[in-house]
């Protein structure tokens, strides 16, 4: 079996072709210890079986990401038998950066020279014979969403894979090459050192790489030979000002002299330009943005509408019949009964349609290039308000999982900021509250379910741009860090990829629901028909023990109009936010069906409303606190993070209140 790895930066049609190559044949996941995407799948080529991994993008592999990390280490440590570098050709120049760090890894590598039509359209012309003899390298033209360049692209690997270890060509100026020199004959007495490439390790540490460095001190334990290595290392410092930025030049002083030789732009305005010229507007960019938003949330609607009734109906019938079907009337009652751990999974897992086509909206407009955009809009409003736009690329991933936001801070390189970032992304409306608060947005608003899902959306924003801006007057004071950000090139979005992340994620969260939400419902269940004073059966919730819970601390709450059921509900939101909905309707006795409509008949609509953003602000769930605690290090941000936002949450409650009822 070859195992190939697919690298490359963002944007630039990876995904598209480990789609191509791996088809149905892939699984995504977590790598381990990590909440960065993994994407791994097998392909079939020639008679050939591959292992496909697609690695995480990024513009470089100088670990200062989590996503630099994974990738560096995976091709260092792994091994594969073939590199697959994604290149977009569009932009060439800023994507053979990864090349470059590739080749120096002295790795097998193959280019796919991708979006050769819109390179064409854009009037870059590419001499790809002189590139592939000036890199040492093959190049594989290919346009992902048409499988154009696909077999050529499995033949090459095949060839790859049998030839010998390529031979960098690439040469950097007489100091650098000088120093790197003296540093292998070292290195190779190091047999410590064996397993790794002895050119990317002389780099790393001339660049004074901390990691390897680290490993330097380690795993060296001939004082003389260490002695030598800092003493070239010392040679070369004081040679350059800056040894890490000395080596970044060189390599973009080769890759434009490599350029300047195989690539020729005849610029003209292209359609890109002008979608530029409204989408970046300084005046009509944000409605635009806000526009879209609610689009994607009415099609999200409209489309998951059919489904969620029909798995609604599917677990109602299911309940129905297996009434007496363990023949034991507490468990009967516990898995199938009116406040049955069925109801309550049946009412979660009937949103899995609505979270598949808001991830299916969403891939679309990345693979348009919009989110991009959209990041680059809001980096202007954030810079102008003294925050760094660095905190967008981690909000917007907190629309999905606030975990997955909270790891995405690593991308700030100020430690300041992104403390900040990771105190404030958890009042970002992720996809688990969202399902939450679809179905009440539906019951009590009807065809403008879409507009209160944006208006959530909105508030979750202002609230932690608000916050960081207080943390970074009084407690937080200095310049915002740096923000470097690409802005791709349209291109037409593939509904295949789409497709394939509604699927993923629709698969996380059924998994979910098998394991972390069927576990607290269960508990829930419990709770909910086991007598309070006897700890025997019952199928009155109003003595059982979480009654008992619910009312002991209904008068805290009862301000803000609720029973003691709500009440439940949110503490147990607290393991999942997704339990929200379920323990609700577990609590009331209710089917998915009568769900909406009974809530509709007991609550004000200004009730619920105050209800959802309660909900929206307060307690992160379990996984993001674990998050926030890995990410601080610090006990006091974690309780600082837990103490905020329920506080928040619990004025806003009563602020939106008194809003709606002078209203």
């Amino acid at each position: 079996m070859i195992r190939v790895a697919l690298a490359g930066n963002p944007n630039v049609g990876k995904s598209v072709i480990f789609n191509n190559l791996t088809g149905s044949r892939q699984h995504v996941g977590n790598w381990p210890g990590k909440t960065v995407e993994k994407k791994e799948g097998y392909a079939k080529c020639f008679g050939e079986e591959m292992y496909v991994i697609d690695l995480p993008g990024t513009y470089s592999l100088s670990a200062y990401s989590i996503e630099e990390l994974i990738a560096r280490d995976y091709i260092v440590k792994e091994k594969p038998d073939v590199v697959v570098v994604v290149v977009d050709a569009s932009n060439i120049e800023r994507n053979l950066y990864l090349v470059v760090q590739v080749l120096e890894l002295g790795v097998k590598t193959i280019i796919a020279l991708n979006k050769m039509d819109l390179a064409k359209s854009t009037g870059v012309e590419i001499n790809v014979k002189k590139l592939e003899n000036l890199l040492g390298v093959p190049i594989v033209e290919t346009v992902a969403p048409k499988k154009i360049g696909m077999d050529e692209l499995c033949r090459k690997i095949i060839e790859m894979k049998e030839s010998e270890e390529i031979q960098m060509r690439i040469r950097y100026s007489d100091i650098l090459e000088g120093a790197i020199h003296d540093l292998i004959e070292i290195l190779e007495e190091v047999k410590e050192f064996r397993d790794y490439a002895y050119r990317w390790l002389a780099i790393k540490i001339l660049e004074g790489d901390n990691a390897i460095m680290q490993e330097v001190e380690e795993k060296i334990k001939t004082v003389s030979l260490k002695e030598r290595i800092y003493e070239i290392k010392k040679r070369f410092e004081e040679k350059v000002e800056d040894t890490e930025m000395y080596v970044i030049n060189e390599r973009y002083r080769v890759i434009q002299e490599i350029v300047s030789k195989t690539v020729h732009v005849s610029k003209k305005v292209t359609l890109s330009d002008m979608l530029d010229q409204a989408f970046l507007d300084r005046y009509i960019g944000i409605p635009i943005f806000l526009a879209i938003l609610w689009i994607l949330f009415q099609f999200t609607f409209i489309v998951s509408t059919p489904f969620v009734d029909m798995i609604g109906d599917f677990f109602a019938v299911i309940s129905n019949n297996m009434a007496n079907v363990t023949g034991i009337s507490h468990l009967d009652y516990l898995l199938f009964g009116e406040y049955g751990v069925l109801n309550g999974i049946g009412m979660i897992l009937s949103f899995v349609p609505l979270i598949m086509a808001l991830y299916f909206a969403l891939s679309l407009f990345e693979d348009f290039g919009y989110i991009s955009r959209a990041a680059f809009l809001m980096d202007k409003l954030m810079r102008k308000l003294g925050l760094t736009g660095r905190t967008i690329i981690p909000m917007i991933l907190g629309f999905g999982c606030n975990v997955a936001g909270i790891y995405g801070t690593r991308i700030i390189p100020e430690e300041d900021d992104r403390i900040i970032a990771i105190v404030t992304n958890p009042l970002m409306m992720c996809s688990a509250r969202l399902v939450a608060f679809a179905i009440i947005a539906a019951a009590f608003w009807g065809s403008m379910a879409g507009t209160i899902l944006l208006s959530l959306y909105v508030i979750g924003i202002v609230l932690a741009v608000s916050i960081s801006l207080v943390l970074k007057k009084f407690v937080f004071k200095g310049k915002a860090s740096p923000f470097i950000m690409e802005l791709p090139p349209y291109q037409v979005p593939s509904i295949k990829v789409a497709a394939s992340q509604a699927w993923a994620r629709g698969s996380l969260f059924f998994r979910k629901a098998g394991t972390v939400i069927l576990f607290g419902l269960l508990v829930l269940g419990v709770l909910a028909t086991t007598d309070v004073t006897t700890l025997s059966f019952t199928d009155d919730v109003q003595n059982s023990i979480v009654a008992v819970i619910g009312k002991m601390l209904h008068p805290i709450f009862a301000p803000l109009g609720w029973d003691w059921r709500l009440v439940i509900a949110v503490i147990f939101g607290f393991v999942a936010k997704e339990i929200v909905i379920g323990a609700t309707a577990m609590l009331y006795g209710v089917t998915e069906d009568e769900f909406a409509s009974f809530i509709a008949q007991h609550y004000d609509p200004v009730v619920m409303y105050a209800y959802m953003v309660f909900v929206l602000v307060y307690v992160p769930c379990i996984a993001s606190i674990a998050a926030i605690k890995n990410e601080t290090g610090s006990w006091k941000w974690t309780l600082f993070t837990i103490l905020y936002e329920v506080s928040l949450a619990y004025l806003l409650g009563i602020l939106v209140l008194f809003i709606g009822g002078f209203i």
